[in-house]
């Protein structure tokens, strides 16, 4: 009968440092599959993000933030694979600034391809009136443009002259010329007219 002391318990051999060192930074995959995944999932990221609209990038609600936050754990395993070195993150991460860098300097170089990744103006509203098809497509609400209209100075649709969703879901309201806001500028010309006129005017007796 055995008395050994351990018997049947499990021993974990101690990682030596040249162990760690080689868990650390050496790549679970091929660093041309890693770069071939990293870029694949970059765009279809960005091809994802184009169909949602513009007004989804620049207006995000509760679930869209809860989307986002777990569509980052979702893509994780498709962009490392089988690889959790320090290594292969820092090259996942190079591949991925690169590809950004490319794709950004090519959108200022040509416009056609600006276009294609960022999309054009849409006009939502002209001359007081709504493109109720447009707005609908687009997937914003009446009510948003009415708070935008606010924000610009105005009290209603009929006093704006265009309204325009920016590629970034910026919405730009132009007001009418008779209902526009009085800004520093105005403000400065018309005080400089009132003292031309205050300079014409004869001296009191």
């Amino acid at each position: 009968m055995s008395s050994g002391v351990g018997a049947g318990m499990l021993i974990t051999p101690v990682p030596t440092v040249a162990g760690m060192w080689q868990a650390m930074f050496e790549a679970g995959i091929p660093y041309t599959e890693k770069t071939l995944r990293t870029v694949l999932v970059y765009l279809a990221l960005l091809i994802l993000l184009r169909v949602i609209g513009k007004r989804g990038l620049a207006q995000m609600n509760t679930f869209d933030l809860v989307v986002m936050l777990l569509l980052s754990n979702v893509v994780q395993n498709a962009v490392i694979g089988n690889d959790n070195s320090v290594s292969g993150g820092l090259w996942g991460a190079v591949v991925l600034l690169a590809t950004d860098w490319v794709l950004v300097r090519q959108a200022a170089r040509w416009d056609w391809f600006n276009r294609l990744l960022d999309g054009t103006p849409t006009v939502l509203a002209r001359d007081g009136v709504y493109d109720r098809r447009t707005i609908a497509k687009q997937g914003i609400r009446e009510a948003d443009l009415d708070v935008a209209v606010r924000h610009q100075g105005g009290d209603a649709i009929e006093e704006t002259s265009l309204i325009v969703l920016e590629p970034g879901g910026t919405l730009l309201v132009r007001l009418k010329d008779g209902d526009q806001v009085a800004d520093k500028d105005d403000v400065a010309a018309i005080r400089a007219a009132l003292v031309a006129i205050e300079a014409r005017l004869p001296p009191p007796r």
